[in-house]
């Protein structure tokens, strides 16, 4: 089994590095869809939360959930061809198939709809997935959303109704709210761990820069990712899949996907789309940190400060300056770039989004009709193999197209983005990255792949300038 661990953040010098590791690894790929709509919410007695007042209220509040929840909670199997013995490969023609992944998955339609983590599915040539009562289904992946980190599955051949955990879709949770974390850490099979809800709106972990999660004190360990986050109502609140951990096992800090993201990711894979389409509001923004607080009059550190628009984009539109500072969207306060991302992306596109600016000491609403991203987010793209940009994979620019990579969504007019790098090519020793776009040649525009590779292929000695994160840098070769 393995461990990934994305992000090491550094703790006081007296501390060791917190480690954020993906509660489980895995591999996938492939298309279906199918019609249908949501089952409704479960309500276990009365709509008024009371927290037990002893053990014995605490059992008897946790077993009806843990009892109703858990059917509908599955382990995932992702298996991989993986060149372990290039021996092996060489004198029998074949690679070995190994099981990369063993993770959790939650199903929610009768029909054998499963949603789980991107990352416990990605790659996989075969995915195995097995119920609590032990029957087991090959499945396929109807969509696979690495932003957001959710895939949704169809088990194949399924007969007769299957267990559902419904999803919330009241989002009342509140700090301190009882939770259930059901999954198959270390692969030794269902298990249910309880705690509460630490935080809420949770952004800035290094999962993900247009993620807002449901953090929690339940034990969440290797194997869980893909499984349920489950509220007192034995409603399916968040998808765990993340902890901060100095050892790579449960500390008491886990991060789960929000049902909303869930609920999104799902509707674009039973309407049979191909990716998630996310709206955007087109600003760029900064934190306002107490500096800039002051210097604005605020009596404290809120929202985030407006740096640019991307001209004639949904912000642009909607009367947004430069200078203005975003406090909230639909009502939810704002902090960071990160929680802005979300609130706007978790919309549909063409929804009306109410976005509470700060402006000359006065507070107003304005309402912005968010958008996708402008152009083509999967154009054709091109290897070119020969002369200084060899290894490089290019494609025409567009902010689409630049957001789906990391690169930079708010370049102006026409250009050629690297998308990708061999390790091996030219392009990568000579410093491009993926996301740069390559402007000029030996002072000649570049506007298209074509020209691009003109270019290149006119001179063996070459001056280019690309658009690196809003800077232009040029450098000589030959």
């Amino acid at each position: 089994m393995n461990n990934t661990l994305i992000q090491t953040m550094k703790l006081s010098s007296a501390a060791l590095a917190a480690v954020l590791v993906l509660a489980a690894c895995g591999n996938a790929d492939e298309t279906a869809a199918q019609d249908g709509g949501f089952p409704e919410p479960n309500t276990f007695g009365s709509t008024e939360r009371v927290v037990p007042g002893d053990v014995g209220a605490m059992r008897t509040s946790f077993a009806p959930v843990a009892a109703a929840a858990s059917p509908a909670v599955v382990n995932i199997a992702a298996v991989s061809s993986r060149r372990t013995d290039p021996f092996f490969e060489m004198f029998t023609g074949r690679s070995r198939q190994q099981a990369s992944s063993i993770g959790s998955g939650v199903i929610v339609r009768s029909d054998g709809v499963v949603v789980t983590n991107n990352h416990v599915i990605q790659g996989a040539q075969q995915i195995t997935v097995t119920l609590a009562d032990r029957r087991e289904y090959r499945a396929e992946v109807l969509l696979a959303d690495p932003q957001s980190d959710i895939a949704v599955l169809q088990l194949q051949d399924v007969e007769g109704g299957l267990p559902v955990l419904p999803i919330d879709d009241q989002e009342q949770h509140l700090v301190g709210d009882l939770v259930l974390a059901i999954g198959n850490p270390f692969g030794v099979g269902q298990t249910v761990t309880n705690g509460i809800i630490s935080a809420l709106n949770r952004t800035n972990t290094g999962i993900s820069d247009a993620a807002s999660f449901i953090q929690t004190d339940a034990a969440i360990n290797p194997g869980n990712s893909g499984g349920a986050l489950v509220d007192m109502d034995g409603d399916l609140i968040g998808i765990n899949t993340a902890i901060f951990s100095r050892s790579g096992t449960s500390a008491g800090v886990g991060f789960a996907v929000p049902a909303q993201t869930v609920r999104q990711v799902l509707e674009s894979a039973l309407g049979g789309a191909e990716a998630v389409i996310r709206p955007w509001l087109g600003v760029r923004s900064e934190p306002v940190t107490a500096e800039i607080a002051r210097s604005l009059g605020l009596p404290r550190p809120q929202g985030v400060l407006v740096t640019s628009l991307y001209p004639g984009g949904p912000g642009d539109r909607a009367g947004i300056q430069e200078g203005d500072v975003i406090t909230a969207v639909d009502g939810v306060e704002i902090n960071d770039a990160s929680g802005l991302n979300f609130r706007v992306g978790s919309r549909r596109p063409g929804e009306r989004a109410q976005i509470a600016v700060l402006r000359d000491g006065r507070v107003q609403t304005l309402n912005a009709t968010v958008q996708p991203l402008p152009g083509d987010r999967d154009p054709d793209q091109v290897l070119i193999e020969r002369g200084l940009m060899a290894g490089a994979t290019v494609a025409a620019y567009s902010p689409a197209l630049a957001d789906r990579i990391g690169g930079d969504a708010f370049a102006a007019g026409e250009g050629v983005i690297v998308t990708r790098l061999s390790g091996r090519g030219y392009a990568a020793r000579a410093g491009f990255r993926p996301g740069d776009i390559v402007r000029e040649i030996n002072g000649r525009e570049i506007g298209s792949v074509s020209e691009l590779q003109q270019a290149l292929a006119a001179s063996a000695r070459w001056e280019v300038t690309i658009e690196r994160r809003g800077q232009r840098i040029t450098g000589r070769f030959g």
